[in-house]
């Protein structure tokens, strides 16, 4: 693999058509550097999820670049040893919920990290605690509400720890005291996130920088005020 920047993430001309002669994305260039928080909305079908799902290595770009924290990724291969770097957030809780309980779904990802059990215990209790969710240890995943379905995933991503989140739609279904909530909590993070939301209300309270997709590429919405 080589590594040629020091950066979180750099796109490059990205191009990416799910059939011949479309162009959901096209010429499609962003950096990021640690601690960077970049919102990003749009209209339905406007290619955000898909380019979530490119950062991530789950889809090829049909053209450009892809390099996260200064290493080129070309193939899978490139992207297998970061996997534990970034955590992806998808659209859909359910495809990401998959262990019986609650407590056991945010542990998963630290035990496959290799963390003590003391280790994942103690992340579980955190990150639990910090989204409010302590209550819901031992609910089955399947007695879950679509909004606290959303923050348990978003709790098993933040137990693994990761340096860059990549968060599609992570306000759906919150009611306004766990919205008011997730804003607090992902304005203290450390961590650079891409963080796609309809809600440009929400984009405001978490990003530094937020851009409209459109056309197949980025257009800067100017910089709005970062509420902590």
């Amino acid at each position: 693999m080589e590594c040629i920047l020091n950066t979180v993430l750099v796109l490059s001309n990205l191009r990416f058509g799910r059939s011949p002669g479309e162009a959901l994305i096209r010429g499609l260039n962003l950096e990021m550097n640690p601690g960077d928080r970049v919102g990003l909305s749009g209209h339905n079908g406007c290619g955000k999820s898909t380019l979530l799902q490119i950062v991530a290595g789950l889809i090829a770009p049909g053209e450009g670049s892809v390099e996260l924290f200064g290493c080129a990724c070309r193939s899978e291969d490139d992207f297998r040893p970061l996997y534990g770097r970034l955590g992806l957030l998808f659209q859909d809780s359910d495809d990401q919920l998959f262990c019986p309980t609650v407590e056991e779904d945010i542990a998963f990802g630290p035990l496959n990290q290799g963390c003590s059990r003391g280790e994942v215990r103690a992340r579980v209790d955190e990150v639990m605690n910090t989204l409010n969710i302590a209550s819901l240890a031992r609910r089955p995943i399947g007695h879950l509400s679509g909004g606290q379905k959303r923050l348990v995933a978003l709790a098993g991503l933040l137990a693994m720890r990761p340096e860059l989140l990549l968060l599609d739609e992570p306000d759906t279904g919150l009611d306004p005291a766990a919205r008011e909530r997730l804003i607090h909590v992902l304005g203290r993070l450390p961590q650079a996130m891409l963080v796609v939301s309809h809600d440009r209300l929400f984009l405001r309270g978490i990003a530094g920088r937020c851009y409209d997709m459109e056309d197949g590429c980025l257009h800067p919405r100017g910089a709005p005020t970062h509420a902590v």
